[in-house]
């Protein structure tokens, strides 16, 4: 069983939400070990000139405790 902890984040990308969230990961995994899930919570994105520049998550990440 264990213990695990969530901490929540916002990661941002000009390439996708799905690279917003890998990019959540990543920035997590430089501190963290034991990263278990993700949880997108929220998504939201920064439009010029009626494009999408920029796309933003709220995230969930869960990681066991050793």
């Amino acid at each position: 069983m264990g213990v695990h902890k969530v901490i929540e984040v916002m990661a941002f990308s000009t390439e996708s939400w799905e690279d917003a969230a890998q990019e959540a990961i990543n920035g997590v995994a430089k501190n963290v070990r034991n990263i278990e899930s993700i949880y997108i919570q929220d998504k939201s994105g920064k439009v010029v000139d009626n494009r999408i520049v920029q796309y933003r998550i709220n995230a969930k990440i869960t990681f066991r405790v050793e």
